[in-house]
């Protein structure tokens, strides 16, 4: 079983809310992105999908010996980028029937 400490939600929430806010930069071009909160939840989401994904492709950036690392954060951006499509597809497809 897996033991979550508080510096891991603090790293988990910062890197979330830095994915977020690149993914809504990316997306939006506007600096604020889909908000704070909005930005923080689609970082934490694409945090998950994206070490789910990496993990299963057993992609390693060779980024990982930073606390808060850069493939932590990459992945997290990629995740967040694969949510967002995920959202417009079903968006589309759900208005279209």
């Amino acid at each position: 079983m897996m033991e979550v400490t508080i510096s891991d939600l603090l790293v988990w929430l910062i890197v979330g809310l830095l994915a977020g806010s690149l993914a809504g930069l990316l997306v939006k071009r506007s600096r604020r992105g889909f908000g704070h909160l909005a930005n923080l939840g689609l970082g934490l989401v694409g945090a998950v999908v994206g070490g789910f994904l990496f993990d299963l492709l057993r992609i390693d950036l060779g980024l990982a010996n930073i606390s808060v690392s850069l493939q932590d954060i990459v992945a997290a951006l990629v995740g967040s980028l694969l949510f967002l499509i995920t959202l417009y597809f079903l968006h589309n497809w759900y208005r279209n029937r």
